[in-house]
């Protein structure tokens, strides 16, 4: 039994030597010593080794892209570099990168000549998915107050002559692109008697418009809306 306590007793000593020993070599603290690695924390932040080396961090900038870029082309062909419209379309394109300035204008030719149209033969139908609400009420009191009169408005659209975007902005979340077209349009007007007051059967009339499209950048709809119109005539 005593031979079994010395044993004991030896291994005991033995133990306290050894956790001295190396706690003074481990546990000693020299200023050196690097903090915990965060793996969480930005590598252009941390040091060999993946290690916080104390820099501040910054957020990276969004680098142009070739698709920016080949928008931007788009744009300049579409607009004279440096002009304040060539500004105003990259800012929409950057904020809407599906938005062509090319393909807008091509839509908004065709939905010009379909709105006058659709007027002309009070085409409520149509005229409502075309326009904005405002817009809209503003044209079908038109239609009823000539309905009422027992007016009718023959109109034949010739062409449009020209057609250029003079302003592009995006409002909140809602892009507004205004277009210029000369368009040249046959059009009279007749009472109920059939007698003309308005326009000429037999001739071609220039009509310069400005008309503000507009779309909501949040909706899955690819459909513009005309929200204003304005004659330059």
């Amino acid at each position: 039994m005593g031979s079994f306590d010395f044993i004991t007793f030896f291994f005991l000593i033995a133990a306290v030597v050894i956790f001295l020993q190396l706690r003074s070599v481990l546990g000693r603290r020299t200023g050196n010593e690097r903090p915990p690695f965060d793996p969480y924390s930005p590598r252009e932040a941390q040091g060999p080794e993946g290690r916080d080396n104390g820099k501040v961090v910054q957020l990276p900038r969004r680098e142009s892209t070739a698709e920016d870029e080949s928008r931007y082309a788009a744009i300049d062909d579409f607009s004279k570099p440096g002009t304040p419209l060539n500004a105003q379309l990259r800012a929409l394109s950057d904020s809407d990168p599906s938005f062509q300035p090319a393909e807008f204008l091509n839509g908004a030719k065709m939905a010009y000549e379909m709105v006058v149209m659709a007027f002309a033969d009070g085409d409520r139908k149509t005229l409502k998915g075309l326009l904005s609400r405002e817009v809209y009420e503003g044209f079908e009191a038109a239609i009823a107050e000539r309905e009422a009169k027992g007016e009718v408005i023959k109109s034949t659209f010739v062409g449009i002559e020209k057609a250029e975007i003079v302003h592009a902005e995006l409002k909140d979340n809602e892009e507004n692109v205004t277009v210029r077209i000369i368009s040249q349009l046959i059009s009279a007007t007749y009472d109920k008697q059939g007698k003309l007051i308005d326009g000429d059967a037999d001739s071609v009339a220039e009509v310069n418009d400005l008309w503000t499209f507009a779309r909501d950048i949040r909706s899955r709809d690819p459909n513009w809306k005309l929200i204003a119109t304005e004659s330059e005539n």
